[in-house]
């Protein structure tokens, strides 16, 4: 007769820790890393070992900070290492005696230095130096005086703030947009119209007659010149063999031999150049 263990008392399998659960662990570890880091003296081996220890441990911090950049296409790699920057100017800066939790302190410096970092160094389009830096005042005056209005400032705000020309202020906003490309096959979004490659640009019929005309050209040179004078007033002028022969003097048989002639003449000498 088997024994029956209360369900109660059944030995229960160990659960995944939870997103929750993790943070938790993630915040406890960093008070006593932070704690700890602060009795060593910066440039220790024990210093830098702590402080490496504290990048690691908040590392997914990064990662998810990272992650709201995912559209820019930019390599994930790439921008995870800028974010790690803010993370170590984060560590560097934070005082635990503050009260404030460290990943609240630490996310904006991380925002920040991914944001810096697309400002400063990813561009579609090269733009001139003192462009590029204008533009970065340019974004900075406005920012303050949108918190300052509560509202977009004017172009003649922006001017009037770094006292510089309105026009300068418009070739900045012009300058600034070569951060973001947009697709030639992208479709509009809301006026439903096709995308610019379809737009900008039509596929002419006559392109394909170009070299044919090129090649003609070529050959009607090698052509006695009262030839050449017949093909050009039968296939350019359209005049009949009849008209030729009334323009020219001659019969009309006269001309549907040199037209023969001179096609013939005119096969020949393309396979001989092909």
């Amino acid at each position: 007769m088997g024994l029956t263990v209360p369900a109660s008392t059944a030995p229960q399998a160990p659960q995944a820790p939870t997103a929750k659960t993790r943070g938790a662990d993630t915040r406890a570890l960093t008070q006593v890393l932070f704690a700890e880091l602060k009795d060593l003296p910066p440039g220790s081996p024990e210093h830098t070992r702590v402080r490496s220890a504290l990048v690691e441990a908040n590392l997914p911090l990064v990662r998810y900070a990272a992650a709201r950049f995912r559209s820019r296409n930019e390599p994930m790699e790439d921008v995870v290492q800028v974010g790690t920057i803010g993370l170590i100017n984060a560590i560097d800066r934070f005082d635990p005696d503050r009260g404030v939790q460290f990943p609240t302190f630490a996310m904006p410096t991380v925002v920040g230095e991914i944001k810096r970092y697309f400002r400063d160094n990813v561009r579609t389009v090269h733009v001139p130096r003192r462009l590029h830096e204008l533009w970065v005042q340019v974004t900075s005056a406005t920012e303050d005086l949108t918190t300052a209005f509560g509202r977009s400032p004017t172009t003649g705000e922006i001017a009037e703030r770094l006292r510089i020309g309105e026009d300068e202020v418009l070739a900045c906003i012009e300058a600034g947009r070569s951060y973001h490309a947009t697709s030639l096959e992208a479709a509009q979004e809301g006026d439903g119209m096709p995308g610019l490659l379809d737009r900008l640009g039509y596929e002419d019929p006559e392109l394909d007659g170009v070299e044919h005309r090129d090649l003609v050209r070529h050959l009607l040179v090698q052509l006695p010149e009262r030839e050449q004078r017949i093909l050009l007033l039968r296939y350019y002028s359209n005049l009949t063999q009849s008209q030729i022969s009334a323009e020219l003097g001659v019969s009309q048989m006269h001309v549907s031999r040199l037209l023969a002639r001179s096609f013939a003449r005119l096969r020949s000498a393309n396979r001989i150049d092909a």
